[in-house]
């Protein structure tokens, strides 16, 4: 895959994100003004954006995460922009946004299983981050798998494993795996 066109993934991903985590923000300081009033997002007893915005995990450095992610994600999508239109970006740079991009994804599988298992709800444009954060992680690990600090044989394997689509393969099962849990958590179990 050309990488002008990973670099669209990437930033569309971080467009998705940005617009997710902005809606998100909006709906926090509607919460905010009117404690008691139903959010747009509420749709019932399982995505219930009320819920998870007022469990302390949707504050866990001190203010909203969804501040936090329209940074992240406006640097993403920036990043995308820039590869995108033939900016020539220094290694060093994508690989540090890459790691930035996964400490966010990891960040938002924590923040969906407390979502799931301990606050008891989903919010809406918290799983349009995480499908932003998957879609771009995706992306940087094609842009920069020559440039990755591993073995010479991981990259190899790394390398037929993107030529093969194997990657693809596994990002889309991660996706599914995640649906799965909470499906079985919400509607089986």
């Amino acid at each position: 895959m050309k990488e002008r066109a990973l670099y669209a993934a990437v930033g569309a991903g971080g467009a998705i994100g940005l617009i997710a985590s902005f809606l998100q923000t909006m709906e926090k300081l509607t919460l905010l003004k009117n404690p008691g009033t139903q959010l747009v997002c509420d749709l019932g007893s399982v995505f219930s954006c009320t819920n998870v915005l007022n469990a302390w995990q949707s504050s866990v450095f001190g203010f909203p995460n969804s501040l936090m992610c329209m940074v992240l994600f406006t640097i993403f999508g920036t990043v995308g922009l820039a590869g995108l239109t033939g900016g020539k970006l220094a290694r060093g740079f994508r690989l540090g946004v890459h790691a930035l991009a996964l400490f966010t994804l990891f960040f938002g599988m924590w923040f969906l299983s407390q979502s799931t298992f301990v606050i008891g709800s989903l919010c809406l444009y918290c799983l349009f981050c995480f499908s932003g954060l998957m879609l771009l992680n995706w992306g940087f690990l094609r842009i920069n798998a020559a440039d990755l600090p591993i073995s010479d044989r991981g990259r190899a394997l790394l390398q037929r494993g993107i030529a093969s689509g194997a990657d693809t393969f596994a990002w889309i099962v991660l996706a599914l795996a995640i649906a799965f849990i909470m499906v079985m958590k919400f509607y089986i179990v």
